[in-house]
């Protein structure tokens, strides 16, 4: 079952223009990774799905429905939840405190005491505040709040950007964990190797239009699409 449909999306930043004829689907329960350069539109697009930034011409439809038109806030109670690049965790709530203002937040959400099985790191944490945590701890701590309200679908934006490789495998792990709970992901990621081994399918996007789409084992096949489009040989993508 399609969760999501993008088709022919065009948005701009005040005069800017920023997507092209944009077209995505994604299925019930897939991990898609959106990957491209910086400045290719990833973000851009996102924030589109999620109405931060207004479409002003094609449609996007969530479950059937079209949500072009809708609120951010209408979006997010859909199930929709967004973990930006920037984490945006509160930095004097402890780590307790920011997990369960998510959790009173959602109409239907998932048990607090879960986030801390799926993100061990974190129990030993509980008291601490935000604003002391590691970025892959912030990190961590930005995926739990959006995973407590039991999203639909999941958007990840950059989720390893920043942290130390060390950091990068933990939070591989628990990731990894995250997708087969049956929640439906669409990631954006410069880490190309990080993005392939998590994703199923991808799309490449340049330029703010679609250059590429299919499975990540094809990808992985394409040096031309490596080479041109994510300035990494295949061997780095394997």
């Amino acid at each position: 079952m399609s969760v999501l449909e993008l088709s022919d999306v065009n948005a701009y930043y005040g005069n800017s223009h920023v997507l092209f004829d944009l077209a995505m689907s994604i299925q019930e329960n897939e991990v898609v990774t959106l990957l491209g350069r910086n400045g290719a539109g990833k973000t851009t697009t996102l924030r589109t799905i999620t109405g931060t930034v207004p479409r002003r011409e094609g449609s996007i439809e969530y479950r059937g429905e079209d949500i072009s038109g809708a609120s951010v806030e209408s979006i997010s109670r859909r199930g929709v939840k967004l973990v930006p690049e920037e984490r945006r965790v509160f930095p004097t709530l402890t780590v307790m405190e920011n997990i369960q203002l998510a959790h009173d937040l959602a109409a239907d959400p998932r048990a607090v005491e879960e986030m801390f099985d799926i993100f061990p790191v974190l129990d030993d944490l509980r008291k601490n505040r935000g604003q002391n945590l590691s970025g892959g701890e912030q990190q961590m701590l930005s995926v739990a709040r959006a995973l407590v309200q039991n999203p639909d679908l999941l958007l990840l934006d950059e989720p390893t950007e920043g942290l130390a490789p060390v950091i990068v495998e933990d939070l591989r792990e628990v990731l990894g964990d995250v997708v087969e709970r049956d929640v439906t992901v669409l990631m954006t990621e410069q880490n190309v190797e990080f993005a392939l081994d998590l994703g199923e399918r991808a799309y490449i996007i340049d330029k703010g239009s679609n250059v590429w789409e299919g499975s990540v084992d094809d990808l992985q096949e394409r040096d031309d699409l490596l080479d041109e489009y994510l300035s990494v040989g295949a061997q780095e993508a394997d």
